[in-house]
């Protein structure tokens, strides 16, 4: 399987032997009543490392599971961090991603509520869980038992801890068969042996890219920039080890929210932080022009603090309304963050334990097992709102609306739609309960966004550092410098990614 990130929470709790912190939530997603319990000191043969559990309630909105058309569901990501503060014969570190154990019987869910729930523990770095059957309906999961396995963090029996909770948003992409390329015979399109027509993917077996001969995938790269490596007479293999789309993945709901970006700041370093962000001075927001003290194209994400010793890491805050008084309601906290770069959005997903999707499973996740239609998006249609939509209601909250959405055309936020808005719009905005895939701007399986508000960033196949790219996770930490630090991903200037803030999952 293969995963997608979005979403985030975060908060912790106290026992014996940590120290507690606080709540937080985001888009549609809440983490509460964190707590460390049932710690165990007598590591063997059963388990080599000692452990404690993470425990909290978890809930999320809308959720679904269904076994016909798409046939897929939502899930959320959740991993934690952790800080050890001095005391009790321990140093005080940075913050950390923390060891969960890898066997999906170690944690559990206590308390249902009526809805029974999978968690899956693909890896080290964080925990899937979904509803286990079909149905539809609200998440109210409580007393969620995540098992942390301090002991291969280095961490001592008596350390204090500090500890967050994040969830993201995610959405299911079954294994199978799709096609890429709308069949239109226009530029920058993937084609079949240079036909124009669709190319199918039927497997992750490599792929001869150009030439044009039976079987090879061609992109019609004419006005590409830069323009692929191959063409009609040159080609190139994408190695089986490239993620094509074919295998499931589970792709982030929604874009990156200015709340999930401001966490991720904040349980950097000062150095990490100075890359990942121009706002560095008290007062200046994320925009990317120097010492910008005043909100640009609706990003309120602002560094509140600046510790005078050079060395402790600065505070940022969600501040839309920019009067000094950080996560308040209309505060912007879940809108999608701008201003980020290829680079940053790498960054996150290592940090998050999540990777960058490629530009075939942005297809998939797109199209899904539909025809294509010439000059479709990614709602399965040509029919796209192009007024624009005046001012939102209740702006910069979690329940911001458009003022006059379409009820029939594709609803996104572009250059046409936004003349009066001027910026990026709430996370999966347009989805309520009266709208249809079309006017929610709905992908085929339920991902928002992926047409209008923010570009989507993928591994390109054009490119010999693209191709070399294999799928590979973060592991929740990045360089001293602040850069991921994965193996084989596109660079640590975002070159060989293409058109923003998603991520992906594969488990072996």
């Amino acid at each position: 399987m293969n995963l997608n990130l979005y979403h985030t929470v975060r908060l912790l709790c106290t026992s014996s032997f940590m120290t507690l912190l606080l709540n937080v939530s985001a888009n549609n997603v809440q983490v509460d009543n964190i707590a460390i319990t049932d710690q165990d000191v007598s590591a063997g043969v059963d388990h080599p490392s000692n452990f404690t559990f993470i425990e909290f309630d978890l809930d999320w909105e809308h959720s679904w599971r269904v076994n016909f058309g798409p046939a897929n569901y939502d899930a959320v990501w959740v991993f934690a961090k952790y800080q050890i503060n001095s005391g009790n014969s321990c140093d005080e570190t940075p913050w950390l991603h923390a060891t969960l154990s890898n066997i999906s019987s170690h944690h559990s869910i206590g308390i249902t509520n009526g809805t029974n729930g999978t968690i899956l523990s693909p890896d080290n770095t964080g925990v899937l869980m979904y509803r286990s059957a079909d149905g539809t309906g609200d998440i109210d999961w409580d007393e969620v038992k995540l098992r942390w396995n301090y002991g291969a963090d280095g961490v001592g029996d008596n350390c204090l801890v500090t500890m967050k909770v994040f969830a993201v948003e995610m959405v299911f992409v079954p294994q199978g068969a799709f096609k890429v390329g709308d069949g239109y015979p226009g530029q920058s399109r993937f084609e079949s042996e240079w036909t124009a027509a669709p190319f199918e993917i039927t497997n992750e077996s490599s792929i001869t890219l150009g030439g044009g001969g039976a079987g090879s995938l061609g992109n019609n790269n004419a006005i590409n920039f830069p323009a692929d490596d191959f063409n009609d007479v040159t080609t190139q293999t994408l190695s089986a080890d490239f993620p094509k789309g074919y295998d499931a993945f589970y792709c982030m709901k929604y874009e990156v929210s200015q709340e999930q970006y401001m966490e991720f700041l904040n349980t950097l370093t000062r150095t990490q932080q100075a890359k990942r962000t121009l706002a560095v001075n008290a007062g200046e927001f994320m925009a990317k022009f120097p010492n910008t003290v005043a909100p640009v194209n609706r990003n309120g994400l602002k560094c509140m603090v600046v510790p005078p010793d050079g060395v402790t890491p600065r505070t940022y805050g969600c501040d839309l309304n920019d009067n000094d008084l950080a996560g308040e309601s209309v505060d912007g906290q879940t809108l999608a963050c701008n201003f980020v770069s290829a680079a940053d959005i790498m960054a996150y997903l290592d940090w998050s334990g999540l990777r960058p999707m490629t530009e075939l499973e942005f297809e998939k996740a797109c199209r899904g097992v539909n025809e294509p239609i010439f000059l479709e998006y990614a709602w399965g249609s040509t029919l796209i709102h192009s007024t624009d939509y005046g001012p939102v209601i209740n702006g910069g909250t979690e329940g911001e609306l458009p003022t006059a959405p379409s009820d029939t055309d594709g609803n996104a936020s572009y250059f046409k739609t936004s003349t009066t808005i001027k910026g990026p719009l709430r996370c999966g905005i347009f989805a309520t309960a009266s709208t249809n895939r079309v006017s929610a701007g709905s992908s085929y399986y339920g991902i928002m966004e992926l047409s209008g508000n923010l570009y989507e960033i993928c591994v390109s196949v054009g490119s010999v550092a693209g191709r070399s790219f294999n799928g590979l996770h973060g592991n929740g930490k990045l360089q001293s410098t602040g850069n991921a630090n994965v193996s084989n991903w596109p660079g640590l200037n975002g070159n060989n990614v293409l058109t923003v803030a998603n991520g992906t999952y594969q488990e072996g």
